[in-house]
C-alpha cells in the first residue's frame, strides 16, 4: 500500500498493480476512504490500480467553508490530475456518487473510463416527475428537511436487525463523528437540492446504478429510473442491502463491480 497526499486535505492510499487501469473510490458524506475496505483487495486481486481517496472533509479533515458540490467536483478534478494517468474508472458510494457527475458537469469525460454509483439516487427532492428521491423529501418542506443533520425516514431495516451486515458497516465507519459542522449541514443542503439527471443524460462513458434493495434513505428504483436517463447506463439492484450496499454486502457488490469494470473503457 502506498499513501499519499495533495496540499492539506486530499489524502489517498493506493493498491495494486501500479501499471493496471485506475480505479478510484468516493466515500458518501462523512464517510472515510476506508468504508471501501471490504474492495480494495477485490479490485487489487482483480488486476487494477486502486485508489482510496479522502477529499476534504472527509478521513479526519475538516471540510472548509463554502465547500458545495462544485468544490467536490474540482477537488476530485484536482486529484485526477495530479495523482492519476490516464482514463480511470470512477466508483462513487452516496454523496461520492453525485460528486462524479459534479466533475462530469464541469470538466467532461475524457479522462474517465466507466462510472459505477452505489446508491445515490440523482435527485433527492421528490417531485412528480422524479418519485425516486430521498424519503419524505418534498417541495413543500425542501428549505428545512435537512437542517438538522439526515432525518431517519423509517425505511429499511433496523441496524440492530442486520446481522453481520450491520457489522461490518460499523466496523467500516469506525470513527466517524456523526455530529455536523456549519459547512458539512451546508454541504449536505446543497447535495439535497442538485438535480443530476441532465448530466446523466449527456453523459458520453457507460455507467451503472447499483441500488440497495432495503435502502434507508430511497426507493431501489432510483438505479432504473437513472439508467434509464441514458442508453450507455445500466442498473443493479443488490437484495438484503441497504445504504451502505457496499459494506453491508460486499460479496456480491464486488463481483458485479469487478465484472463491469473489466469490460474496460467502451461502452457496452
Amino acid at each position: 500500500m502506498i499513501t499519499g497526499e495533495l496540499g492539506e486535505s486530499i489524502r489517498y492510499t493506493e493498491h495494486g498493480d501500479p501499471h493496471g487501469e485506475p480505479v478510484v473510490l468516493l466515500a458518501g458524506f462523512k464517510a472515510p476512504a476506508g468504508s471501501w475496505r471490504f474492495q480494495v483487495s477485490a479490485l487489487a486481486a482483480a488486476g487494477f490500480r486502486v485508489f482510496a481517496v479522502d477529499l476534504p472533509g472527509h478521513g479526519g479533515t475538516a471540510l472548509p467553508v463554502g465547500t458545495d458540490m462544485g468544490v467536490r467536483g474540482r477537488d476530485l478534478h484536482t486529484f485526477l490530475t495530479t495523482a492519476v494517468t490516464g482514463r480511470a474508472h470512477l466508483v462513487g458510494g452516496s454523496m461520492g456518487g453525485n460528486t462524479l457527475w459534479s466533475y462530469a458537469e464541469q470538466f467532461g469525460t475524457d479522462r474517465v473510463g466507466r462510472i459505477v454509483i452505489a446508491d445515490q439516487t440523482p435527485k433527492m427532492l421528490n417531485t412528480p416527475d422524479w418519485p425516486h428521491g430521498f424519503y419524505g423529501f418534498t417541495e413543500e418542506n425542501a428549505d428545512t428537511y435537512f437542517d438538522d443533520g439526515i432525518p431517519g425516514t423509517g425505511h429499511g431495516v433496523p441496524l440492530r436487525r442486520r446481522g453481520i451486515a450491520a457489522v461490518r458497516l460499523l466496523a467500516a465507519m469506525r470513527g466517524t463523528d456523526p455530529a455536523l459542522t456549519g459547512p458539512e449541514k451546508e454541504l449536505l443542503r446543497d447535495h439535497a437540492g442538485r438535480d443530476w439527471r441532465s448530466v446523466i443524460a449527456g453523459a458520453d462513458v457507460p455507467a451503472l446504478f447499483v441500488a440497495g434493495a432495503q435502502s434507508e434513505f430511497w426507493p431501489g428504483g432510483h438505479a432504473a429510473a437513472a439508467a434509464a436517463l441514458n442508453p450507455r447506463a445500466s442498473a443493479a439492484v443488490v437484495e438484503r442491502a441497504g445504504h451502505g450496499v457496499n459494506m453491508e454486502r460486499p460479496r456480491a457488490f464486488n463481483h458485479g463491480l469487478v465484472e463491469y469494470l473489466k469490460r474496460g473503457p467502451a461502452a457496452g
